[in-house]
Parts: structure tokens; sequence; C-alpha cells
């Protein structure tokens, strides 16, 4: 599978361990930020992933001839851009009624940032 970039996205966070907990090795089990026991891969948002495509929403600022300046990213810095949709509340938000083992969890993540436990 070949993708092509339709941009690079440039971010004031320089590496991974500067990103927000929301988001390179393979393991498909990994011990989250927000537990201490290891969970599979795909029930978390570990960076760690098989193929580390990460989907972040965003709002749109401004344009300025072809760069967007957006805000609420949590992408390093120099990461391709592969595409932009528009966030449509009718055909993207669902409202979950569980969320397994982050039950509970998730308020946890707010402010908190990356550890070494991601380092590549």
């Amino acid at each position: 599978m070949l993708f092509t970039p339709i941009g690079t996205i440039h971010s004031p966070l320089p590496d991974l361990s500067d990103v927000p907990i929301q988001r390179i090795g393979a393991s498909l089990t990994v011990r989250p930020f927000l537990d201490d026991k290891p969970h599979g891969v795909f029930a978390t948002r570990a960076p760690t992933r098989p193929n580390p495509i990460g989907l972040s929403l965003a709002r749109l600022l401004r344009r300025e001839g072809g760069v967007l300046w957006v805000s609420g990213i949590d992408v390093v810095d120099g990461t391709p851009l592969l595409d932009i949709k528009p966030y449509v509340p009718e055909f993207d938000a669902c409202e979950a009624t569980r969320i397994g083992w982050l039950d509970g969890k998730a308020a946890l993540a707010r402010g908190a940032r990356s550890d070494d436990r991601f380092s590549r």
C-alpha cells in the first residue's frame, strides 16, 4: 500500500516524549499510560502500533494560501499529512455506552504527557 502525503504537519512538539498521551515498536501488548496492566494494542491509543497512523480532530483556525492553521492536534513536528476531512457531528459523533478498561480512567489523561515507555 502506498500513501502520498498531501503536506507536512508542523507543530511545537519536536518528539514523541512531548506529545500528550493520546498518541513506534510493534508489540501487540502494551502497558498504557492510564493503567498498570498490559492490554492489547488495539484496545489502547498507544503509539506503538503495527501501522503507526494517527487520527486527530482539529479546529481550523484559518487558511493562508496552501497553509492551514489548526489547533487541538497532538502530532509530532514533521509528521506527513495524509488526508483532511470535515467533521460532521451527524456522521462522526457517536455515543459510547462502554469504553472497557478505560472506564473511570479517561479523565486522568487531561494534561498528561508521554513518558519513556513508548520510546523508539
